[in-house]
């Protein structure tokens, strides 16, 4: 086993160029577990930065001086980031604190329809288990509401580290457009110069992540706008807050569009009952789920690297336990990265062994 171990690592690691790729990796991973916390306004900033880099080199092509570029679009991501907190935040607020005073009414007419199925499905569902089942279930709510008790609690003295983030974050994703070249050069002289592998692997990950970035923040956008859209013409309850968790439920393939069917379809239940008007807003929810799916993800992510679905929830499942809400976000392209790598390594040929 060792034997042949010791094979495997000279084949795919004896070019100094392998070796050079994985130290950075173990490196890279190494500091984010131990500091991820700590450099996050980093993170995100660098985040940001990608977002707007696209804009800015067109600017610069057009004839504009980058310092100005950059100025002119940093103000104006701020000010439309503020226009839209200034005019969704409010009513999303107040639409959660509506939804959950009515939480207890909505279980209780839940439970209410649960009672009913033993008389109309006699053989199938007893009592005793309709009892058991509800039983378990409240004392689950009351768990959960105990944690989001004690997390909004603590979460008050978070107020420093958003101050923070207000402050700081558009600062550095000033500098990071403004200087971008810097450092790049900067990177640059720092690594190793065995970094063949790691120059062919950055490359691909640099436009991936960024086409990344870019289109998902349109396909929030779109997807979220259309759905706050229809669910306001259909006027269904907690519209602009059922259409914004659809938008970001896109930020996790798969996953986030079956969890985010579950309030969607309890509002509309709750509100109309099975009538036609439910089924009518579920099949206008499905046609927007579908043409998200098969029409916006193929023509916005057409550039990136096919992944398998099940390595796709594998990685949200990793990734966002490890980083919270940022693996999330960047569960595809990390999971990208790994695949580049691997290839990276399967076609890295041995290298020459030459005669002493």
């Amino acid at each position: 086993m060792i034997s042949v171990f010791g094979r495997w690592y000279r084949r795919k690691f004896s070019d100094p160029d392998a070796a050079m790729l994985l130290i950075l990796i173990i490196l890279t991973t190494a500091a984010l577990l131990l500091w991820g916390g700590l450099i996050m306004p980093v993170l995100v900033a660098a985040v940001i930065a990608y977002l707007l880099d696209w804009p800015v080199s067109r600017m610069v092509r057009l004839g504009l001086g980058r310092t100005i570029s950059c100025v002119l679009v940093l103000m104006g991501f701020v000010i439309i980031s503020i226009l839209l907190l200034v005019g969704l935040m409010p009513v999303i607020s107040r639409q959660s604190i509506n939804l959950i005073q009515e939480t207890p009414l909505i279980w209780q007419k839940a439970q209410d329809w649960i009672l009913t199925l033993p008389e109309k499905y006699p053989d199938y569902v007893q009592v005793y288990q309709i009892h058991q089942m509800m039983e378990g279930l409240n004392d689950k709510l009351v768990e959960v509401g105990e944690q989001l008790i004690s997390a909004s609690v603590s979460s008050l003295g978070d107020v420093a580290a958003l101050l923070v983030y207000l402050i700081l974050v558009p600062l550095m994703v000033f500098f990071m457009l403004k200087d971008k070249m810097f450092f790049v050069h900067s990177i640059s002289s720092v690594l190793p110069r065995e970094r063949r592998l790691i120059t062919q692997v950055g490359q691909e990950m640099n436009i991936q992540i960024a086409n990344y970035i870019r289109g998902k923040v349109i396909e929030i956008v779109i997807v979220g706008a259309v759905s706050c859209i229809t669910f306001v013409l259909m006027d269904l309850r907690y519209a602009m807050l059922l259409g914004v968790l659809v938008g970001l439920s896109v930020l996790i393939p798969y996953i986030g569009a079956a969890v985010v069917t579950i309030p969607v379809a309890v509002v509309a239940m709750f509100q109309w009952g099975i009538t036609p008007e439910f089924w009518y807003l579920m099949i206008a929810y499905s046609i927007i789920q579908a043409l998200d799916g098969n029409l916006l993800v193929p023509v916005l992510f057409s550039e990136a690297v096919s992944l398998h679905p099940l390595y796709i929830i594998i990685a949200v499942l990793f990734f966002g336990g490890l980083w919270g809400f940022w693996g999330v976000f960047f569960a595809i392209p990390l999971a990208t990265l790994v695949k580049a790598l691997i290839t990276a390594w399967s076609s890295n040929p041995p290298a020459q062994q030459h005669p002493a």
